[in-house]
């Protein structure tokens, strides 16, 4: 009787010993994985800033920066251009008048006018928000890793007013590999704007 009562317990401490072992082998594997995401980010982000500045030699001359409170933008922006603007907030997909718009002309903020894509960089990328491989200038965005909702993601951002526009990765076509995904909520449309680059 002892015998088997001591064969239980050992079995019951194998059970437990193993147990224990595949939770830290998952900890391990969730830490590593955390990591791996956020290096992905920084080489993302890394890739981004890079290609931006040998892209692309011209300047958005009109990037002094914007400084407003948030009562002060609420007050002027509508409620759905503050929540994304502002707040980080996402538009729904496929929702956007933009995301299958083809007209030729310039893409700027909606919060403050700044410059920010031309129509000849953007791409059909089945995503649900419109898409651009490059920005307009190197000095009409802003890059910041975004950990919310449990990804590891490069945020973009007007570089004037730091509205949040949406974000990049590296999944784009030729010449950058870049894409730029953004709510369509905080752009503006103008073809007959001319941007001044040097």
């Amino acid at each position: 009787m002892k015998k088997i009562y001591l064969y239980h317990i050992i079995a019951f401490l194998a059970i437990v010993v193993t147990s224990c072992a595949q939770k830290t082998t998952k900890t391990t594997q969730a830490n590593d994985s955390s990591i791996r995401n956020t290096n992905y980010a920084a080489d993302t982000l890394n890739k981004i800033i890079k290609t931006t500045m040998e892209n692309n030699d011209s300047t958005n001359n009109n990037t002094k920066p914007i400084l407003k409170s948030n009562e002060e933008w609420k007050k002027i922006l509508s409620p759905e251009v503050y929540h994304v603007a502002r707040e980080k907030g996402t538009e729904r997909p496929w929702t956007s008048k933009f995301e299958n718009f083809k007209e030729i002309g310039t893409y700027y903020c909606k919060v403050c006018n700044n410059a920010l894509f031309k129509s000849d960089t953007k791409f059909d990328s089945g995503c649900g928000w419109p898409s651009f491989y490059e920005p307009i200038s190197k000095t009409s965005m802003l890059y910041e890793v975004d950990k919310t909702h449990g990804m590891v993601r490069t945020e973009v951002m007007c570089g004037k007013c730091k509205s949040h526009l949406g974000h990049v990765f590296d999944d784009g076509p030729p010449p950058t590999g870049l894409r730029y995904c953004i709510n369509g909520v905080v752009l503006e449309f103008d073809s007959t704007k001319k941007v001044t680059n040097k």
